[in-house]
């Protein structure tokens, strides 16, 4: 199922292309995922079935937990599609979503049925499939769980046409934002009493006291059995003003490289300063959206620039100092800005 060359290493390699920060969850869905299809190599050899460790990620809204699934499924060049959990749940027809999700698998697959079967399913806000403290759980939100289960685990699904689709090799990677479980945590979790080295004990303990136990989802809502079917869990962390800088910047994809590639096309070299990034970094941490506002604020301060540009050929430079200031434009072949170019 994976060439040789594609090791835990070489996947977290990868993903450090696109996803910024993230380390430890990046090598957890790293390993996850090779042991997954390493797993699936195995079948036939001596081993007749496995037992399949799907994946949950923990962490909130824009913290790139979308983005490493699908720079994953590029890697692996595995069909790859997302699900929304709150989708799933508002619908009475639970069972038709799902097996229209599982259509588009298909679809991903070029029709191929048996290479759907080994693809990558991501569910998004799996953790709104819950009821709010004090209040009796959802059952739209329990039903889609336990309509949820018998996929993860492995079955035939039928798909229209007599054509069926056998989900027992399907990887599920589950994810949501679970505000709210670190008060959990902070109650549950309390490894003070292990007995370790002085050199490792702080690292030991911080990685007990950081890991998610079981017990922790029961009480934030999920069911028992539907937590069963999620062995692997990775946690996201917050992105820090840093790391969303990086983020619009160095990416190969980054939305920085895009619009530097739109204005080379025009014969325009486009010059944003790190205060700028600065700039939009906080002003992101202000909407609590994390990465998600980025490509907004950067596309909202590149609007008026691009509308001018193409209008003025003489144009070769422009640089953009601040958010808050207008941006400098210059003429080819003249040191100065030019003048004529600062039309709105």
């Amino acid at each position: 199922m994976l060439p040789k060359e594609i090791t835990p290493r070489a996947i977290v390699d990868y993903l450090d292309q696109y996803v910024i920060g993230q380390d430890e969850a990046k090598r957890t869905l790293a390993v996850a995922v090779y042991a997954h299809y390493r797993k699936l190599s195995a079948l036939g050899r001596g081993v007749e079935t496995i037992a399949k460790s799907n994946v949950l990620l923990i962490g909130s809204s824009g913290t790139g937990k979308t983005l490493a699934c699908e720079t994953l499924s590029r890697l692996l060049s595995v069909p790859f599609v997302t699900a929304d959990a709150t989708s799933l749940a508002q619908t009475r027809y639970v069972n038709e979503e799902i097996e229209a999700m599982l259509q588009r698998l298909v679809d991903k697959a070029g029709g191929d049925v048996g290479q759907a079967g080994r693809g990558i399913v991501f569910i998004d806000e799996i953790d709104k499939l819950r009821a709010s403290t004090g209040e009796s759980r959802a059952t739209s939100g329990e039903s889609v769980q336990h309509a949820l289960l018998k996929i993860m685990e492995g079955a035939p699904v039928k798909l229209g046409a007599d054509r069926y689709v056998d989900t027992t090799n399907i990887l599920f990677i589950c994810g949501g934002a679970f505000v709210g479980l670190e008060k959990i945590m902070s109650r549950t979790h309390g490894f003070g009493f292990v007995a370790t080295s002085e050199a490792d004990n702080q690292s030991i303990l911080d990685r007990l006291n950081n890991r998610v136990k079981p017990t922790d989802l029961f009480e934030f809502g999920l069911i028992p059995e539907f937590t069963g079917r999620l062995p692997v869990i990775a946690r996201f962390a917050d992105l820090t003003r840093d790391m969303l800088v990086r983020i619009m910047s160095v990416p190969k994809n980054a939305i920085y490289h895009q619009f530097r590639e739109i204005f080379r096309a025009e014969g325009v070299e486009l010059v944003v300063a790190p205060r700028v990034f600065e700039q939009i970094a906080e002003i992101a941490i202000e909407y609590k959206t994390g990465g998600r506002s980025l490509r907004g604020i950067f596309e909202e301060l590149m609007t008026p620039v691009l509308y001018v540009v193409p209008d003025h050929p003489q144009i070769c430079r422009v640089e953009i100092d601040s958010l808050f200031e207008a941006p400098r434009y210059f003429k080819r072949g003249a040191g100065e800005p030019a003048a004529a170019a600062r039309a709105k």
